[in-house]
């Protein structure tokens, strides 16, 4: 295994390329060094360790045990451990981290990943996931550390050290009266008539789901009960990740009709995502893609700002943030709005270090998201957090409902004013590296040596921007503004017709990403054909440089 999005994440199991007591009592012995080595003051500021609720029947293998083992070699060498006592939403940990002042933060999950897998989540003082360099450092000190101490395997050392304490109570408090940073029409929330119902997805995030509903005023949701408390198998679902929509999200809808329900919302395993549906007299149930669940988070937000910032200037410190390959939404509201919009690569750790880059000027981040349905309303956590985005949903329908208005209605007048962003985000699978790189060398070397594809669908391609190997066509010295990023692979086109169009690899599961958008100008509202023409360049763009069916690619079935 080697650190890729924050950390480790793999199948549980023996082995050195798996995860089970060994590989994190190595990662964490690596974890030791590098942390020693960057903080004078390590032993006082300690680590925070939480863990979701995954577990391995067969090897006994489980996050609870992981992070108690995490725990123990932080606790052997003195090092003060605030190990959560119970599972936790991922969000926990990085707000922990920074209201703590902790040198870093270790997070046991896999999030929504398939059920055999399980994870190793780092974050580093400021609350963001880790980023290179510090992954690359730490990759270097596990490897000088492999041969595990003979205290780092006592479990005990949990219970008995007097280093160890449990956040869970002062975090848990402190969390929930932090929401109010988010909360902006408490008194229309306690009278609101809307019914929602909630799934945590086998996971954590039922209690305090909850628990933020009862801070925002509202009733708490319905739970979905089957789903409502952990299981390790997912025994309901065919994979425990709610961004696969209306399949998965069955068991929910079903309760929302008998409930009289109008909106369903799903936190996945861990908690840090969020789906919503929403109930249409016109059309059934609508579930809301992540890049349009952004849109209206991001009007909600900006809605919200606006009312406390009245002085023009203050928009010259105001910021959104999103992940490249997600909706361009947001830079058109900045255009319109005169505020800020920057992109950042896949992988919200790069939301986290952009926000604290920003705010060592003074800049504020009011909203930032990533289109595989991740959130982060406010600054309470840099990183992204289904608890607070489920409860500011829950505010947002309140408050259109008051309007006579549906979140489905507003997110037209949206695309009304800002113009329509119309996308589409899917994957196949490929378990086998070697066909990944020769798909995107194939790519690089589309008509000759160093020469991309020149159009696709009938469309001729006009830029092309290569995050792997730092090449950007559009730029004046044809150099990549966003970091490279050698181990992974990432293209992104953009057609003469407007659409956009990112192939990429996953940094957590054996996938390739493809994501298109058609960004229309504001007026332009001829959905249908929209539509159409995005869906006939997706389909080409996938066949001609994915080649599935010759490459063996797995096609996505849900």
């Amino acid at each position: 295994m080697a650190f890729g999005t924050a950390g480790l994440r793999a199948a549980m199991g023996a082995g050195f390329a798996l995860i089970n007591d060994l590989t994190i009592i190595q990662s964490t012995q690596g974890m030791y060094k590098y942390l020693a080595r960057s903080f004078p003051d390590f032993s006082s500021r300690g680590i925070v360790v939480g863990y979701d609720t995954r577990a391995q029947e067969a090897s006994g293998c489980n996050s609870e045990r992981l992070a108690r083992l995490t725990a123990a070699v932080m606790l052997c060498k003195d090092i003060p451990v605030f190990l959560f006592s119970t599972y936790v939403p991922t969000p926990f940990v990085p707000y922990a981290v920074k209201r703590l002042g902790a040198a870093a933060g270790v997070m046991v999950t896999a999030s929504h990943n398939p059920k055999e897998d399980n994870g190793y989540k780092v974050y580093w003082h400021n609350g963001a996931q880790i980023s290179s360099p510090n992954d690359k450092e730490i990759l270097k000190c596990i490897e000088e550390s492999s041969e595990p101490w003979s205290e780092s395997w006592n479990e005990s050392l949990a219970d008995n050290s007097p280093l160890r304490s449990d956040p869970l109570r002062e975090i848990s408090q402190k969390y929930m009266e932090d929401l109010s940073s988010v909360c902006f029409h408490r008194e229309l929330n306690t009278k609101s008539p809307l019914k929602f119902v909630h799934s945590s997805f086998h996971g954590v995030g039922h209690n305090y789901v909850q628990q933020a509903f009862r801070a925002f005023g509202f009733p708490p949701p319905i739970p979905v009960p089957e789903q409502k408390d952990p299981d390790p198998n997912f025994s309901t679902v065919s994979c425990p990740n709610p961004e696969e929509g209306e399949s998965v999200l069955e068991l929910s809808l079903r309760l929302a009709e008998r409930e009289n329900a109008t909106i369903v919302m799903a936190t996945d395993p861990d908690a840090d995502r969020l789906a919503v549906a929403e109930q249409s007299e016109r059309c059934g149930w609508k579930v809301f893609t992540g890049n349009e669940l952004a849109a209206l988070l991001g009007w909600w937000m900006l809605f919200n700002w606006k009312e406390t910032h009245s002085d023009p200037a203050d928009r010259e410190r105001m910021y959104m943030l999103a992940t490249t390959v997600s909706s361009k939404i947001l830079k058109a509201f900045a255009r319109i709005e005169g505020f800020h919009f920057e992109e950042t690569l896949p992988g919200f750790k790069w939301i986290g270090k952009k926000i604290h880059e920003l705010a060592k000027t003074g800049n504020e981040v009011i909203f930032a998201f990533e289109e595989s349905i991740g959130f982060l309303c406010g600054s309470m956590v840099p990183d992204k957090d289904g608890v607070s985005a489920a409860v500011v949903v829950a505010e947002m329908a309140s408050y259109l409902y008051n309007k006579n208005l549906t979140l489905h209605q507003q997110l037209e007048n949206i695309f009304e004013i800002y113009g329509y962003h119309i996308s589409t985000t899917s994957y196949v699978i490929c378990h086998d590296p070697a066909t990944v790189k020769r798909i995107f060398t194939r790519l690089r070397n589309f008509e000759g040596e160093n020469t991309y594809p020149r159009s696709s669908g009938g469309h001729s391609i006009v830029d092309v921007r290569d995050v792997t190997t730092g090449y950007d066509s559009s730029q004046p010295d044809k150099l990549c503004v966003l970091p490279v990023t050698k181990s992974s692979q990432m293209i992104t086109f953009t057609l003469q017709n407007g659409i956009v169009a990112t192939l990429r690899t996953s940094g957590t599961e054996p996938k390739i990403k493809f994501y298109t958008e058609f960004c229309a100008p504001p007026g332009k509202s001829d959905i249908s054909s929209l539509e159409e023409e995005l869906k006939k360049v997706t389909d080409t763009l996938v066949e001609e440089f994915l080649e599935p069916d010759k490459n063996n690619l797995i096609r996505r079935s849900i």
